[in-house]
């Protein structure tokens, strides 16, 4: 009987720890900083990165944590039985004209 197969890592061809990669790809997307910043950053903490490799690891893997993103947050969310939201509309004076203005807002504001 064949045993079953570990699916692929997707960081199997990258010489950086998987850590190190999340963490660059965080700090570009968290923060509004440049490439350059972020390459700046992990310089100063021993980490030498050119920023080519943060736009790089942030094309390949961005997406991929951005869905786990999404993902933990729909389970967080489904355990909330009375999780509840209401829209805020107005009308504002902006420069003499009337604007509508809308926002939701979920139980947590």
């Amino acid at each position: 009987m064949p045993r079953p197969r570990k699916p692929a890592s997707p960081f199997r061809y990258f010489r950086s720890s998987p850590e190190v990669i999340r963490l660059v790809v965080m700090l570009y997307v968290r923060f509004p900083i440049s490439l350059r910043n972020v390459e700046d950053l992990l310089s100063e903490r021993g980490i030498n990165v050119c920023h080519e490799t943060v736009r790089h690891w942030w094309n390949r893997f961005g997406p991929m944590f951005a869905a786990d993103i999404r993902r933990q947050r729909i389970s967080r969310m489904r355990g909330f039985r009375h999780w509840r939201w209401h829209l805020d509309e107005m009308y504002v004076r902006v420069n003499g004209e009337m604007v509508y203005l809308w926002r939701a807002v979920d139980h947590e504001g």
